[in-house]
């Protein structure tokens, strides 16, 4: 195409592709320590009742990389790290990618078969951890205990290239990060220096996050949220406020941390910012500036309610795992009416709306998002096959990939991207990116069980259906789900299992998934509360869940649709 025709078929759009801003050539281990060094009396991290100053952080950062880099940690070598949200796990993140290394991190309550793939998968030269997770990690693997580690004798001086057993440059892997897998099997997705530093100076150059705020961090650490909030804070002399494990669930924790420490830069997915304005922790969010909500779409409701209760500016955010957090973003001004835009490319970073021959569509017209720029992510780590599959060739940049989203938007009049969905089977509940495919995998691979398939169910309901071989006659619905939640994460795991003859074929032979029967949620034989508790326990379920049928004593809240979120809420109306 020429560049009047592209232009005119809403590629750059008069300009919402013209991201170029400079941005230095450097790490982010450079990053932290020019800022360790100009903020050292401050107060650089908060956890409970610990706090380290920027002098005390440094010292604690550098003598564990010296020590990772005498066990011959460099440049695109992986760490893991299997350790809960603490001072531990920021210390031994910021230790990593001081030495030269990429971490990798890992949930110690995933399910132990899970992580063996993970640790299996990354093939990490060792993996640091504390005594209380030991157990979950794969015979064989060398693991170092955190909570048993002497590395006081070591210099806590800042990390050199002299001190490295090789020079780090923006183009190393700075963190390796596992997501769900269409194949059946989670993919590490590999993200260099370049691409979160470009990440951070879009964040602190475009809202002017500095030294006086307050940042909180309670994404869990498998997901890339929480890379900004570990480290752009510590990048700019800000406070890092750490949640404690499990904190990221309980709205009253975290709206008692965010009044506490006024924090005044933070990032939730929508599910979680509409049950604390629901339960009325909206106050909490008065000390912001900036509100950062992604992972889900935002309804308008949602960014009406958010206006009323905080003067922060908020914005709704888009970005896929195989890019630096975030890609676009969209500040929402005055009032809102239909689908809340996600905005326009963030610096260096640019969106194309194509159709399947890869040409660019008028605005107003459906077709996928491509990425690319500088926060494009290397790859998958040990998988050319998927990333020459998904990062291919930019027609429209001499040099340059893009990354397949698999996410169909427009482009707005107004110049603003607007999410349509997902062009396959993967979705987002609560956040957190599933592969329904992945899902399919666990529930095929079961004793008895000849075929499986996974829908979304109002929204934000994972049901299973299978078909059972021949030659086994039945298989235990039950039985199913308790069998795949030992090799999928709990967010993973169907809300129900249902058992078919067979999978309902269009006339074209294909499967039908709309005509699949209608799910049965919570007990089949009703069992009416009797007790005041049991009465206070079936009204409280009901409320939380919204559930328009009657909750019975034997009903489960997690089968009813309940999840670790809006649990904790049941508890609150509960006390």
């Amino acid at each position: 195409f020429a560049v009047e025709s592209v232009v005119e078929r809403g590629l750059v759009l008069g300009g919402v592709n013209v991201t170029d801003r400079w941005v230095e050539d450097v790490t982010l281990a450079d990053l932290v320590a020019a800022s360790v060094e100009v903020s050292s009396g401050r107060v650089a991290v908060v956890f409970g009742d610990v706090v380290l100053t920027y002098a005390e952080f440094g010292v604690r950062v550098n003598r564990l990389a010296r020590w990772l880099i005498g066990r011959g940690v460099g440049p695109d070598v992986l760490v893991g790290l299997a350790v809960e949200r603490s001072v531990e796990m920021i210390v031994a993140m910021h230790a990593v990618v001081a030495a030269g290394g990429a971490y990798v991190p890992i949930d110690p309550e995933l399910p132990v078969e899970r992580i063996g793939f993970v640790v299996e998968s990354a093939a990490p030269q060792l993996v640091l951890t504390v005594s209380a997770f030991v157990g979950v990690l794969p015979v064989g693997v060398d693991v170092v205990v955190l909570d048993g580690l002497d590395v006081g004798g070591l210099s806590g001086g800042p990390v050199s290239d002299g001190d490295r057993v090789a020079p780090l440059r923006s183009g190393n892997a700075a963190y390796v990060m596992f997501t769900s897998g269409s194949t059946g099997r989670p993919k590490g997705v590999s993200v260099s220096h370049g691409a979160i530093v470009n990440q951070l100076a879009w964040l602190a150059g475009e809202y002017g996050v500095g030294a006086d705020d307050r940042v909180m961090a309670r994404a869990p650490f498998t997901f890339d949220v929480s890379v900004w909030e570990s480290f752009l804070p510590l990048t700019v002399g800000a406070r890092l406020v750490v949640t404690r494990p499990g904190g990221h669930r309980e709205l009253d924790y975290l709206a008692g941390v965010m009044v506490e420490h006024a924090i005044s830069v933070a990032e939730f997915v929508p599910s979680v910012l509409a049950a604390l304005v629901a339960d009325g922790f909206g106050g909490a969010l008065g000390s912001l500036r900036h509100l950062f909500a992604g992972g889900e779409e935002l309804s308008p409701e949602l960014a009406v309610a958010l206006g009323s209760l905080t003067s922060a500016a908020v914005h709704n955010t888009y970005g896929p795992t195989e890019a630096a957090v975030t890609t676009t973003a969209h500040r929402i001004v005055g009032s809102v009416s239909g689908v809340v835009p996600i905005g326009t490319p963030v610096w260096n970073t640019r969106g194309y709306v194509l159709d399947s021959r890869l040409r660019p569509v008028p605005v107003g017209v459906a077709g996928e998002l491509y990425l690319d720029g500088a926060q494009l992510a290397r790859g998958y780590h040990r998988r050319p096959d998927l990333t020459s599959d998904r990062f291919v060739a930019n027609p429209f940049v001499v040099g340059a990939r893009m990354y397949r989203t698999g996410d169909r938007v427009l482009w707005s009049a107004a110049g603003s991207l607007v999410y349509l969905g997902r062009s396959d089977f993967q979705v987002k509940i609560r956040g957190v990116r599933i592969e329904l495919g992945e899902i399919e995998s666990a529930l095929g691979a079961l004793p008895g069980v000849s075929g499986a398939v996974v829908v979304v169910h109002g929204g934000s309901r994972l049901v299973g259906y299978v078909t059972v071989a021949s030659s086994v006659g039945s298989v235990d619905s039950v039985g199913a789900r308790a069998a795949v939640g030992l090799v999928l994460p709990s967010y993973m795991v169907p809300d129900v299992v249902v058992v078919v003859d067979e999978f309902p074929l269009s006339s074209a032979g294909k499967l039908d998934r709309k005509a699949l029967p209608e799910p049965v949620f919570g007990s089949r034989v009703f069992r009416a509360p009797g007790s005041a508790s049991e009465l206070v326990v079936a009204a409280a379920f009901a409320v939380v869940l919204g559930c328009e049928s009657r909750v019975g004593v034997d009903d489960d809240f997690f089968v009813l649709g309940g999840n670790s979120l809006n649990a904790t809420r049941l508890i609150s109306r509960i006390n």
